[in-house]
């Protein structure tokens, strides 16, 4: 008597079921942030576009047309006639001197100040941060005679780094005190980690704690550039001869003077625009990290 022995069935398995992530509905409070942010990007765009559009638009279609009409034909010569009567290129280098100089030097002395507050823990470290918000809040109208006369009397008047040192001094207030807060929260394990390990505080410092908080030194360094660059009453206080003027300066100082033709002021502040917005164009994928870093841990 044979017996017959039943096939075995291997299980198959389960075919994978297709999941369709349903999109969150938008609310009405979403479409209103929408909104808003659409009237806000339209309301900061319209005035470049304006300039941009009367940059290249001849007096005469300017007195004809007004700012809103588009040029009859592209006009170059309130580009031309600016660039010839600043130096525009000598202009142009003084401020970028001066804001990347400013920039690098600012993030360097917050970077030490504020390990020396937040990390090494120096006492009445409260009350030097509280220091150096209140160093923030002076208006620069105060500074101007005490820096006037000290300036004067060092020999740097009229002196590119008169400008540095002053701007230097004011951005790295507002670094430290940022700095300090960032890093009074960094983590203890991973610098006992660094000390067990031989290193010491310089090397912590370089090795440990600035790879960590680049995209905040980033954001500082794209910052303290941009707002040095934008700064008008003290290089204009301590700048005075034409060779040293920074870009803003000669834009005012030559509207006051020849009194140029609408078209050439246009021409002036696109200029004047476009290297900033070239840099932060550049480095709009760096800011942009070093804001989100601090959302992820």
């Amino acid at each position: 008597m044979t017996t017959q022995l039943a096939p075995v069935r291997t299980a198959q398995p389960a075919p994978a079921r297709k999941t369709h992530r349903q999109k969150p509905k938008k609310t009405v409070a979403d479409w209103v942030i929408l909104a808003a942010a659409i009237v806000a990007g339209v309301a900061i765009a319209v005035p470049f576009l304006l300039i941009l559009v009367n940059s290249f638009k001849s007096p005469a279609d300017y007195n004809t047309g007004g700012p809103l009409q588009l040029p009859s034909h592209l006009y170059f010569d309130g580009i031309v006639n600016f660039w010839e009567r600043v130096a525009f290129p000598q202009k142009l280098w003084n401020s970028v001197f001066i804001s990347g100089m400013v920039a690098v030097l600012a993030v360097l002395i917050s970077v030490l100040n504020a390990y020396a507050l937040g990390i090494g823990r120096v006492k009445a470290r409260v009350w030097i941060i509280v220091l150096f918000l209140l160093a923030n809040m002076i208006p620069q109208e105060a500074l101007l005679y005490p820096l006037y006369f000290m300036f004067k009397q060092v020999g740097l008047y009229d002196n590119v780094w008169s400008v540095i040192i002053i701007f230097t001094v004011i951005q790295s207030a507002f670094g430290t005190y940022l700095l300090s807060s960032v890093y009074g929260t960094f983590p203890k394990e991973i610098l006992e980690a660094a000390s067990l390990d031989g290193a010491s505080r310089w090397t912590i410092l370089w090795r440990v704690i600035v790879p960590i908080s680049r995209p905040t030194l980033s954001v500082l360094l794209i910052f303290f550039f941009i707002w040095t660059w934008n700064e008008f009453l003290i290089p204009l206080v301590f700048l005075v001869s034409n060779d040293n003027q920074t870009v803003p300066v000669a834009i005012s100082v030559l509207q006051g003077d020849r009194l140029m033709d609408v078209t050439t002021t246009s021409a002036s502040a696109l200029l004047g625009l476009i290297p900033t917005l070239i840099f932060f164009l550049i480095f709009q994928r760096t800011l942009t990290r070093g804001i989100t870093a601090g959302a992820v841990k």
